[in-house]
């Protein structure tokens, strides 16, 4: 009788130690399916509505959904382009003018998604200057910034208006504000105006703007952009869909629901001017998608009508496919 107890006993103890083995297999099991995968965004510049889509999913929950663990950081003394170049960062912001020229230096960027579909950014003047079309820079101080496409894009505009660029003074201030510029004798700046043109509205001062895309279409390009790197794309192509699911879906929600989207980045950014982020997220709300198909995808011919006025403007040379630059394979296609 003993024997047979403690044989039972033995029974037990196996099935038991056998059911704790199998549970704690499967919670294992369950945690590492519910590990998130870390992804790193690295932004242009400090947070504004340009990046409201990325807060929006990270706030939502739509990276999590995807199994993703976002962290956006700002760039410091490297860019975001040369993050992502150097596989420091997953992702970043950049604009077809920057990667292009990236691409050109022999660095695997490609952009996978335009945030603003078309150009938003124009030359900027106080209405006192009375500099309401290209004609009217001849003589006037440009506050620059110091790339190189500032005077090809002067020049363009006033020879589509009629005039020389020759008479037009340019003083790079560098990363100077536009509001601070104007009180340093600069007559007319380059903005965006879904950002300062919507501060300057708030502060109560009238701006002439003149759109690079009025005079120009070959200036209608794309920025800012979503850009990974080519080792990205090839190795881990399901984190770039999965990046780009939920980052969609975070710009649908701004776009349908500007003033929650506009919460959401205030409250994460709480330095911003909700003023500001209010009225400029409801501005670009129009302007995400606007009169593409899809949010987020881009032309063909967009990037080889910039790439062809770089080339005039003997801005590039050598082998360069503006085709290579840009994909539309991670766009969702049910977007709407």
């Amino acid at each position: 009788m003993i024997q047979k107890g403690v044989n039972q006993l033995r029974k037990w103890s196996f099935i038991i130690c056998l059911f704790l083995l199998v549970f704690v297999t499967a919670c294992s099991k369950s945690e590492q399916s519910n590990q998130l995968e870390p992804v790193t965004v690295v932004l242009d510049w400090t947070p504004n509505t340009n990046h409201t889509g990325l807060y929006v999913a990270k706030a939502k929950g739509y990276f999590k959904e995807q199994g993703l663990d976002v962290k956006m950081m700002q760039p410091e003394s490297v860019t975001a382009e040369q993050l992502v170049a150097k596989g420091k960062a997953n992702f970043g912001i950049s604009t077809q003018e920057s990667l292009t020229f990236a691409r050109m230096q022999g660095i695997p960027l490609v952009s996978i998604a335009a945030i603003i579909q078309h150009n938003t950014s124009g030359f900027a003047s106080t209405i006192d200057k009375k500099i309401d079309r290209p004609k009217a820079f001849a003589g006037k101080v440009y506050g620059g910034f110091g790339s190189p496409v500032e005077k090809p894009i002067i020049d363009t505009l006033m020879k589509q208006d009629g005039a020389a660029s020759q008479s037009v003074r340019i003083n790079n201030v560098g990363n100077v504000d536009f509001f601070h510029a104007l009180k340093k004798g600069i007559d007319f700046m380059w903005i965006y105006q879904g950002w300062t043109g919507i501060e300057a509205e708030l502060r109560g001062l009238k701006l002439n703007m003149v759109y690079l895309t009025d005079y120009s279409k070959d200036l209608d390009y794309y920025t800012p952009i979503l850009a990974t790197n080519e080792q990205q794309i090839k190795k881990d192509p399901a984190t770039v869909k999965k990046f780009m699911a939920a980052v969609s879906k975070g710009y649908q929600f701004a776009i349908q629901h500007p003033e929650q989207a506009a919460d959401i980045l205030i409250k994460e950014e709480k330095d911003l001017n909700p003023a500001l982020v209010k009225k400029s997220q409801l501005w670009l709300s129009k302007k995400y998608q606007d009169d593409a198909a899809v949010w987020g995808w881009q032309k063909k011919e967009v990037w080889e009508n910039y790439t062809n006025w770089l080339r005039k403007n003997q801005l590039i040379k050598g082998k360069y496919d503006p085709n290579q630059a840009y994909t539309n394979q991670f766009i969702p296609q049910k977007a709407k």
